[in-house]
């Protein structure tokens, strides 16, 4: 099997219940989510400047053909979830820009997730009026 001309850097990145699959290559900065062009999928500027966040901190904008499957959640849980795939997939490109992605926090995994409702509750924290008598 012959090895191709560019290496290709795969990382998982999570947030809340979305999951994104992220391949990394060199190329000319095109960003593809689920098969569509990240301007249709992530439909705001607020999400798109998000999701290419650990871009911009290492100024690596049109550097890096990017590769997205992404799965659950909402389009805010989405963009985070790419976002920490990207920053994990430059990591593994250059382990030089570990520093500047942890300061600017983007390879933690943000652990929020919503809270399950309880059982003999309306939900997950508010309870029913209680009646002394």
């Amino acid at each position: 099997m012959s090895e191709t001309a560019t290496e290709t850097f795969v990382a998982v990145g999570r947030r809340k219940t979305s999951s994104a699959r992220v391949r990394l290559a060199a190329g000319d900065g095109q960003l593809t989510i689920n098969g569509r062009p990240s301007e249709t999928y992530l439909y705001t500027e607020e999400l798109l400047k998000s999701a290419k966040r650990p871009l911009a901190t290492i100024a690596g904008d049109g550097q890096f053909n990017i590769t997205v499957n992404v799965r659950g959640g909402g389009p805010n849980s989405q963009a985070g979830a790419i976002s920490h795939g990207i920053a994990r997939a430059l990591e593994k490109f250059n382990p030089e820009n570990r520093p500047a992605l942890k300061k600017a926090g983007l390879l933690t995994r943000d652990g929020r997730m919503k809270e399950r409702k309880k059982s003999g509750q309306p939900g997950a924290r508010k309870r029913f009026q209680f009646s002394k008598r």
